[in-house]
C-alpha cells in the first residue's frame, strides 16, 4: 500500500477544535481521520478508515479463530420481534424508532440479540446443530440525549456483537470462557491496556456479566479494584459487604425536638450540641438519610420509592438506575402532594411507600434519622425493630477506601471506557421466541446463549487515548494507518526520492505513507507527521546525494543517519519483524 499525501484527501488542522473535549476527540480530528457529519456522527476519512478496518480486522481474526462465523443483519428492523422481548419498551427514549409509508413501525438497531435467536430458530431443529458462535460487526444506533467526546459517546456507530448457542449451562460457560479469552487477546493485540470487572447487565438481561474497560482519566465508567484481591467491578456493581458486627442492643425510639435541621451537617451538629443520647462523637455515618425517588417503567407507569442510605454517603443515580432497570428513576420534588413525607425529616419508620435500604442498614443497626414531622428527629431507630425494608438495593455513591466484599480489603477507584462487554443471556431470548430444538433423547431441548459485544469504533477513539504525547497521536503497530511515514524535506530531487524509496519498501511488503507535497516546508511536513502518528518516519533530506536519510523512531526519540540501501532492514529491526 503507498499512499501520497499530495493526492491524499487530508487536511490537518493547527488550532484546537472549539467542540473537542477529550484528547482522541481533539487529536482525530487534527490529525484528519474523522470529520463530524452530524451530533454524535462521524465521517472516517481515509487514514482514519485504514485505522478502523486494521482494528476491525483483529477483531475478526481472533473471532473467527475460536470458531465464530460471521454474518450481516439489516440495520433497520421491524418492530414485532423487540416487541415480543419487551425491548421495545425497555429501551425507551435511547431506541431510534421509525415509520414507513405503509404505517409499519421500525427501528435501527442498537443490538441484534432478537434477530440472531429468530435466524438460529429458522436454521436449527436438532441437537447435532449446537453449538454454535455467530458475530457481525455492523453499524449501530442509540438516541443519546447528548452526544460527546467524539467517537466514545456517539449516536452511531462500529461495533461487533457475537452469540453463542448451546444446549447446556456448562456449553454456555465454555462459550464464554472462549470468548472472553479470545477479548483479553484482542485488546493487547490492539495495545489498549484494561481491567476485566464485574457488570450490570441492564436492558441486556442474563446473569453473569462482566466489561473490559479501557483505563483512561476520560472515561465515563468507574471501577473499583481491590489492593488485596483479584476483586474488580463497575462500581454500578460493587456489591457492599453487610456489617458483620450490628450495633449493641439500643434503647427504645426516643423522638427529640430538632428545629431547622434539613441537612445532614446541621443535624449532626444539633445531636453533638444537644448530647442526644449522652453522645457528643455523632457523625453523618450515625445518621440514616432517606431519597424519595418516582421510578418509571418502561411502559410508563410509575411509582414512589423511598431509598435509605447511612448519611455519609449519597446516593448514586446511575448506580440506582442500573438497580432498577429497565426501570428508571428520578429525584422526587412534589412533597406538597404527599405530606406524610416531610422533607428533611423523613424516616422509614411507619413510612407509606415501599422502602428500600443500602447493605449497611442490616438488622439490630440502630440510626438517628427523621421521626417524620417537621423539626424533629429520632435516635436509636433499630432495623428490624422499629422498621423492615421492603429490600436492599445497592445505590450508594461507591468511594475509594471502601471495603472490598469478598477479603476486607481496601478498594480504589479508576475510571475507564468500556471497549468490550461480555454476558451469559442465558434462555431470556429463546425463551421469549420459544426456540426448542430436538435433544439427543428425543425430547425438545431450549437453547442457552450468550452475548459478547465491542465497540470497534470507539476501540479506535480508546486506543487514541491511551497512545499520544503532547505532539499528537502514536498509534501501535497493529492499528497504525502505515508502517513506514517518508517525508520528503525539500524539492531538489527530494520529492522524486522520497517516492523511489517509498516504492522501494512497498515493494518489500511494507504499508508506506509518503508526503510528496512540493507546496509544504519541511517544518509542516514534520508537525504533521507528529500528529499523524505512525511510529517510524524517514526523512528525505540534505544528505540524500551522498545516499543517506534519516531514520525516526517516535517512541524511543531516537534519530539516526541510514544509508538509503539499509532503510528496508532499519525499518523491520524497529518494527520487530
Amino acid at each position: 500500500m503507498l499512499l501520497r499525501m499530495s493526492t491524499l484527501l487530508l487536511k490537518t488542522l493547527r488550532e484546537e477544535p472549539a467542540d473537542a473535549e477529550v484528547p482522541s476527540h481533539r487529536l482525530l480530528l487534527r490529525a484528519g481521520f474523522i470529520r463530524r457529519a452530524a451530533p454524535g456522527g462521524y465521517t472516517w476519512l481515509p487514514l482514519g478508515k485504514l485505522v478502523l478496518d486494521r482494528v476491525t480486522a483483529v477483531v475478526r481474526d481472533e473471532m473467527i479463530a475460536i470458531g465464530g462465523q460471521e454474518v450481516s443483519f439489516p440495520a433497520l428492523l421491524p418492530r414485532e420481534p423487540y416487541d415480543i422481548s419487551n425491548r421495545w419498551t425497555e429501551y425507551g427514549d435511547d431506541l431510534f424508532t421509525l415509520r414507513d409509508r405503509r404505517g409499519g413501525d421500525y427501528l435501527l438497531a442498537p443490538t441484534h440479540e432478537e434477530m440472531f435467536t429468530l435466524l438460529v430458530q429458522d436454521m436449527t431443529s436438532s441437537y447435532r446443530d449446537f453449538p454454535r458462535l455467530l458475530f457481525q460487526v455492523q453499524a449501530k444506533f442509540r438516541d443519546e440525549a447528548r452526544p460527546r467526546a467524539g467517537l466514545l459517546r456517539g449516536r452511531e456507530f462500529l461495533m461487533k456483537d457475537a452469540y453463542s448457542f448451546d444446549l447446556t449451562d456448562e456449553g454456555l460457560s465454555d462459550a464464554y470462557a472462549s470468548v472472553r479469552a479470545a477479548y483479553q487477546r484482542i485488546f493487547d493485540r490492539l495495545g489498549l491496556a484494561h481491567t476485566i470487572v464485574a457488570a450490570m447487565s441492564g436492558a441486556m438481561g442474563g446473569s453473569a456479566s462482566e466489561e473490559f474497560l479501557a483505563t483512561s482519566d476520560v472515561g465515563e465508567d468507574t471501577f473499583v479494584g481491590c489492593t488485596s484481591c483479584s476483586y474488580a467491578a463497575n462500581t454500578e456493581a460493587v456489591v457492599t459487604p453487610v456489617p458483620s458486627v450490628v450495633a449493641a442492643a439500643a434503647g427504645p425510639l426516643s423522638v427529640h425536638d430538632t428545629p431547622s435541621t434539613p441537612t445532614i451537617a446541621s443535624l449532626v451538629e444539633l445531636a453533638n450540641t444537644r448530647a442526644l443520647e449522652g453522645r457528643t462523637d455523632w457523625t453523618a455515618a450515625d445518621t440514616l438519610k432517606n431519597v424519595v425517588v418516582t421510578v418509571r417503567q418502561p411502559g410508563g407507569d410509575e411509582e414512589l420509592l423511598v431509598i435509605g442510605v447511612p448519611g455519609d454517603r449519597e446516593v448514586d443515580l446511575k448506580r440506582l438506575d442500573a438497580a432498577l432497570a429497565p426501570a428508571t428513576a428520578t429525584l422526587f420534588d412534589d412533597f406538597a402532594s404527599r405530606p406524610d413525607l416531610v422533607k428533611g425529616y423523613i424516616g422509614p419508620q411507619g413510612i407509606k411507600a415501599r422502602y428500600l435500604a443500602d447493605p449497611r442498614v442490616a438488622p439490630g443497626t440502630a440510626w438517628l434519622t427523621g421521626a417524620n414531622e417537621a423539626g424533629k428527629h429520632a435516635t436509636n431507630v433499630v432495623a428490624g425493630r422499629d422498621f423492615t425494608p421492603d429490600g436492599t438495593i445497592e445505590a450508594a455513591e461507591v468511594r475509594a477506601g471502601d471495603p472490598c466484599h469478598l477479603c476486607h480489603g481496601t478498594l480504589t477507584v479508576r475510571r475507564g471506557i468500556e471497549i468490550g462487554h461480555v454476558f451469559q443471556l442465558g434462555r431470556k431470548y429463546t425463551d421469549a421466541f420459544k426456540v426448542d430444538v430436538l435433544g439427543a433423547d428425543g425430547k425438545p431441548v431450549r437453547p442457552t446463549m450468550g452475548s459478547y459485544g465491542i465497540g470497534v469504533s470507539r476501540a479506535v477513539a480508546a486506543i487514541a487515548e491511551q497512545h499520544h504525547d503532547d505532539r499528537g497521536l502514536l498509534w501501535p503497530d497493529e492499528v497504525a494507518p502505515a508502517d513506514v511515514h517518508v517525508v520528503a524535506a525539500g524539492k531538489d530531487g527530494q520529492v522524486e526520492a522520497a517516492l523511489e524509496l517509498a516504492a522501494r519498501l512497498v515493494a518489500e511488503g511494507l504499508r508506506v505513507l509518503v508526503d510528496d507535497r512540493p507546496q509544504l516546508s519541511a517544518g509542516v511536513k514534520f508537525t504533521d507527521a507528529e500528529l499523524i502518528g505512525v511510529a517510524r518516519s524517514v526523512v528525505v533530506g540534505r544528505r540524500l546525494a551522498e545516499s543517506v536519510v534519516e531514520f525516526r523512531d517516535r517512541r524511543s526519540g531516537e534519530r539516526s543517519e541510514v544509508a538509503l540501501v539499509d532503510v528496508p532492514r532499519v525499518i523491520r529491526m524497529h518494527s520487530g519483524n
